[in-house]
């Protein structure tokens, strides 16, 4: 599945991925390939992205890598996904 996270200043990822984590308002929800449609409120945590992923020079002090996994912090946001492509809203 495909996964944008856009913050007010810059895309901090668009890539492919194997699945994403976040923090929503009522716990920490995971999103797999075919995943039903969503739209969620974030809160303050972490955005886990599994995946043989690639971040570029600029964004890439952002994202903690631990246990095979990249963390990303957010303070809030939005979640939208949809036809295998999920886009985070992230401040």
């Amino acid at each position: 599945m495909n996964l944008e996270i856009v913050s007010p200043e810059a895309t901090l990822f668009n890539g492919e991925v194997t699945s994403v984590a976040v923090p929503g308002l009522n716990g920490e929800f995971e999103m797999l390939n075919n995943h039903a449609p969503v739209v969620s409120i974030l809160k303050s945590g972490y955005v886990k992205i599994k995946g043989d992923i690639q971040l570029d020079q600029v964004n890439q002090g952002k994202f903690i890598k631990k246990d095979k996994c990249y963390w990303l912090e957010i303070n809030s946001g939005t979640i939208e996904m949809k036809n295998n492509k999920v886009i985070v809203l992230a401040e």
